[in-house]
């Protein structure tokens, strides 16, 4: 097979499946380690893909997003590095804490994991996490309120006033996506406003981004990513990308791959 024949075949497997791994690329088109690469540095370079610790991404339109009226309850099956990003977040909440939890996957995913033997009072804007939670005899609940999206989060006016009257101990966000040039971005300019105050309203700033979201930039920024104190990534992540972010004075955590993720 010539080189731009597997470069083809590399880019459609990466459009189809949404990553692919150096070993993907020696079983499938039977090259050596350094051929698998080497390939993908090229394609790198010419800006056709984005390569990562273990494999490559595929490049992200700046306005990627979810579907309008899918929410975070809606995931079909867990990406294993997003639970294991969870895991470690909810490691880090001591007792009588009280931390802000992001309406999004990653997110939900601490919300389900939360511990049972601290007691807690979570801060969130997601009506979907507020009623995962409300069963729990060790954690209360601050629903923000306001407007609410058709995802069941509140981000207006209503919100950012409460938020403002409020301190958080440690809050767990994410974006879209983050890089060290634009920092964190999102989609609507909507939430910008909402992020700036969690910010300003927290004494630690906890970023929750795997690889999929590290390195690209979606429409706006809400703040730079200096903002953070500590960065939450996974295995995958590009070890030159998180050299970055750790020069910006950031504590990159980089969780383990595990074995078992459970099912949804």
């Amino acid at each position: 097979m010539f080189i731009e024949e597997r470069h083809r075949l590399i880019l459609e497997y990466l459009a189809k499946n949404g990553s692919i791994t150096t070993n993907d690329i020696i079983e499938q088109y039977n090259v050596s380690y350094d051929t698998a690469k080497r390939d993908l540095r090229i394609l790198d370079e010419k800006g056709l893909l984005k390569r990562t610790h273990g494999g490559a991404l595929p490049l992200h339109q700046v306005a990627i997003g979810r579907p309008p009226r899918e929410t975070i309850r809606d995931v079909v099956s867990i990406k294993e590095n997003y639970y294991q990003i969870a895991l470690k977040a909810v490691s880090m909440i001591a007792d009588n804490d009280v931390v802000y939890l992001s309406p999004a996957t990653v997110g939900y995913f601490m919300a389900k994991n939360m511990p049972t033997d601290r007691k807690v009072k979570v801060v969130t804007n997601s009506i979907i996490i507020a009623e995962e939670l409300r069963p729990r005899d060790n954690i209360s609940v601050i629903l923000l309120g306001g407007e609410m999206d058709h995802k069941g989060n509140c981000y207006d006016s209503i919100a950012v006033e409460t938020i403002r009257r409020l301190r958080f101990d440690k809050s767990f966000i994410t974006s879209a996506f983050i890089s060290v040039q634009f920092g964190l971005s999102i989609q609507k300019t909507i939430a910008i406003s909402f992020y700036e105050a969690i910010v300003a309203s927290s004494k630690k700033v906890i970023g929750l981004y795997p690889k999929e979201k590290i390195g690209f930039d979606s429409v706006v920024s809400i703040c730079p990513a200096e903002k953070l104190d500590i960065m939450i990534t996974d295995w995958d992540a590009a070890e030159t990308d998180l050299a970055s972010f750790e020069e910006k004075g950031i504590d990159v955590i980089m969780v383990e791959k595990e074995e078992k993720v459970p099912e949804t």
